[in-house]
């Protein structure tokens, strides 16, 4: 089964591994694969903004012509 997550539940994930990076509190082996797995969920979070923000500025354009 391929769930997919919405933006709020990958965007919640994302503070809760910064949390638990900042803590300190991991060995450096999880701290390694929390990074990276942070770094999947913020260019995932990044590329949902952008498009987001393509379909608002098209939007805007066919308002105002």
């Amino acid at each position: 089964m391929n769930e997919t997550k919405s933006f709020e539940q990958k965007q919640a994930e994302l503070e809760a591994i910064v949390l638990k990076l900042e803590s300190g509190n991991a060995p450096l082996e999880e701290m390694i694969a929390l990074y990276e797995q942070g770094e999947a969920l913020y260019r995932e979070c990044a590329e949902t903004l952008d498009a987001y923000e393509t379909r608002l500025k098209a939007f805007e354009k066919e308002k105002t012509e």
